[in-house]
C-alpha cells in the first residue's frame, strides 16, 4: 500500500502522470451503461484525486483538462457513428471531429482543475474536488445550450446512492460519488487516520439506501392507464426519403391497427416523417380512429409555421396529442448539427455532416403546457431533452406521469442508446414518476417511480410494447428545489476551502 502511494506521488511530478490522467478519463464511461462498472469511476476519481495532490494551478488545470478529453474521447464515440455511419462523412474525418468535441467539453475542466489547485489544503482534495466535479457538471448543462451528457451519477443508479437522487437530483449522486471516491482513497492511505472518510462514507451509503425505498410521491395503483409503444425500426438511412414517406406512415398505421381501445398509443420521434401541414389527411383520419375507440394518441411530428416577427418559416420538432388526448409541444432542447447548425452561414454545405436532412429547427418556447391524455397531464420530452435534469424537473410539475420520444437510430448499435436510457431511468427515479419512452428502434421501455424498466422490447425489431403506466401526485424534493440545495453544498465547500487556504498562507 505505502509503494502505491510512493509511486503515485513519485508520477505526480513525472510526465507519466499527463498520459495517466488521460487514461483515467477514458475508463470513466465504463462505469456507466451499456457495462455499468461503477467501481471503475471510484477507482478512476480516487487515483485521479492523489494525481492532483500537491500540484501546482497551472498544472492541476493541465491534468485535469487531459482527464476530460479521455473522457469525451470514450464516452461520446457514438458522435462518430452518427457522422460516419449516417452523416456522409469519412472515418478520418469523423475521428477528427470527435477529437475536436472532446477538446473543446474538456475545456470546462481547465478551469476547474486550476481552481483545485488552488484551493488544496493539506489534508489534500477531500470534499474540494467532488464539489468542483458536480459544478462542472452542471456548467455541462447549459453552457453554449449544454451537453449534459457523462454524468457519473448515471453509473450509480443500481446502488445505494441512487437513494439520494429525488433529494438532489443527478448532481446529488454524482457528488455522493466524488465524495465516496477520495474517502476510499483517503482510507487507504491513511488507515484508521481518516476517522471523518470512514464517517462520510457510512453516511452515504447507508443513507441512500435508507432512503431508497422512500415512496416520494403518491402512485395511485387503482388507476393503471394502459399503454402501447410502437416501435416502427424505420431504417435511419431512409428516415427521410421521399419514397418512404407513405411506407412509413402504413407501416406505424398497421401497427396500431390492433392497439386502438388502448388508454394510451404513443408513437416515436417524427415517426410521421412529413409537416403536420402536409400530413393533414393522415392526422385527421388517426385523430378519428384514436376517437371512435376512445383512445389518446401521441406522436411525434414536425411542424412549420410563419414567424410573426419576420419574413419566413419556422421549423419545429413536435409532439402532438389528438383523438381522447389533446395538445402540442415544440422542442426546447436542439441537438446541435442533427437539428441546428452552429455558426450557419459558415458550416452549411462544408461537409455531408452539416447538410443533415432536417438540421434547421427552432427552438420552442420555455413556457409550455403538459399534454392531455385521457383525464390526465403527461410532461413531453423529445429526444435528448429528457437529458437536462432542470427541464425535466421543470416541466414534470403538476403531471401524473412523463413521456419521451426518440430515434436513436442515428447512433446504431454504439453505447448512445444505452446511455440514454438509463439518463431516463434517473429521470424518472427523480421525480417519482412513470415513463413512457417511444423509440424508433429502441430501446423502447416503461420505467416506473423506482427508475426500474418494468416492461422493454428488443432493439432493431418492429414490435409494439403493451403494459401499464400509474399516475402519480406529489411532487419529490429536487423538484421543488431543483439544483440549489447541490449547488449551495458545493459553494459552502468551495468558501471553507478558500478561507482555510487563505488562513494557511497567512500563517506560512
Amino acid at each position: 500500500m505505502n509503494r502505491l502511494f510512493s509511486l503515485l506521488a513519485d508520477w505526480r511530478q513525472r510526465r507519466v502522470a499527463l498520459p495517466l490522467a488521460f487514461l483515467l478519463g477514458a475508463a470513466m464511461p465504463l462505469a456507466l451503461a451499456p457495462l455499468t462498472w461503477w467501481p471503475v469511476a471510484l477507482l478512476a476519481l480516487g487515483v485521479f484525486s492523489e494525481l492532483l495532490r500537491e500540484q501546482t494551478p497551472r498544472r492541476a488545470a493541465l491534468l485535469s483538462y487531459l482527464f476530460g478529453v479521455g473522457l469525451w474521447l470514450h464516452g461520446a464515440s457514438w458522435l462518430v457513428v452518427s457522422m460516419h455511419d449516417y452523416g456522409g462523412t469519412s472515418w478520418p474525418l469523423s475521428l477528427l471531429l470527435l477529437a475536436f468535441v472532446a477538446a473543446v467539453m474538456a475545456l470546462l475542466y481547465w478551469p476547474l482543475g486550476w481552481l483545485a489547485g488552488v484551493l488544496r489544503s493539506p489534508r489534500g482534495l477531500w470534499l474540494i474536488l467532488p464539489a468542483l466535479w458536480v459544478a462542472g457538471e452542471w456548467l455541462r448543462s447549459w453552457v453554449f445550450t449544454g451537453f449534459p451528457w457523462l454524468m457519473t451519477g448515471y453509473g450509480f443508479i443500481d446502488t445505494p446512492l441512487a437513494g439520494w437522487a429525488p433529494l438532489l437530483g443527478i448532481y446529488g449522486v454524482s457528488f455522493a460519488a466524488g465524495v465516496t471516491a477520495v474517502a476510499l482513497m483517503a482510507i487507504w492511505r491513511e488507515g484508521k487516520q481518516a476517522p471523518a472518510a470512514i464517517l462520510m462514507l457510512g453516511l452515504l451509503w447507508i443513507g441512500g439506501g435508507l432512503l431508497k425505498p422512500v415512496a416520494w410521491t403518491q402512485i395511485d395503483r387503482t388507476k393503471p392507464v394502459s399503454v402501447s409503444l410502437v416501435q416502427g425500426n424505420i431504417p435511419q438511412e431512409s428516415k427521410w426519403a421521399l419514397e418512404w414517406r407513405d411506407k412509413t406512415v402504413k407501416i406505424f398505421r398497421d401497427m396500431t391497427a390492433s392497439e386502438w381501445g388502448r388508454d394510451v398509443v404513443v408513437w416515436p420521434e417524427a415517426a410521421i416523417p412529413m409537416f403536420a401541414h402536409e400530413a393533414q389527411l393522415e392526422l385527421m383520419e388517426l385523430e378519428s380512429e384514436a376517437l371512435k375507440h376512445q383512445t389518446a394518441f401521441v406522436t411525434g411530428v414536425p411542424y412549420a409555421t410563419w414567424n410573426p416577427s419576420r419574413t419566413g418559416v419556422l421549423f419545429y420538432n413536435s409532439i402532438v396529442a389528438l383523438g381522447d388526448g389533446f395538445g402540442l409541444y415544440h422542442k426546447q432542447q436542439l441537438v446541435p448539427m442533427g437539428e441546428y447548425v452552429p455558426f450557419e452561414h459558415l458550416l452549411r454545405g462544408l461537409i455531408p455532416f452539416f447538410n443533415l436532412p432536417m438540421s434547421s429547427f427552432s427552438w420552442g418556447p420555455a413556457e409550455q403546457p403538459p399534454l392531455g391524455v385521457k383525464q390526465y397531464r403527461m410532461a413531453p420530452f423529445i429526444c435528448y431533452e429528457i437529458a437536462y435534469p432542470s427541464l425535466v424537473q421543470r416541466l414534470s410539475q403538476e403531471t401524473a406521469f412523463l413521456a419521451t420520444i426518440s430515434n436513436d437510430g442515428w447512433f446504431g448499435r454504439s453505447i448512445g442508446p444505452a446511455q440514454h436510457l438509463q439518463m431516463v431511468r434517473m429521470r424518472a427515479l427523480e421525480t417519482g414518476r412513470y415513463i413512457l419512452r417511444g423509440t424508433n428502434n429502441g430501446a423502447t421501455a416503461i420505467i416506473d417511480e423506482q427508475g426500474r424498466i418494468t416492461a422493454a422490447i428488443p432493439s432493431f425489431e418492429r414490435r409494439v410494447l403493451r403494459g401499464e403506466v400509474y399516475p402519480a401526485s406529489g411532487l419529490t424534493p429536487w423538484q421543488r428545489l431543483g439544483v440549489l440545495p447541490v449547488l449551495l453544498l458545493c459553494g459552502l465547500v468551495l468558501v471553507i476551502a478558500g478561507a482555510l487556504r487563505w488562513r494557511q498562507q497567512r500563517q506560512q
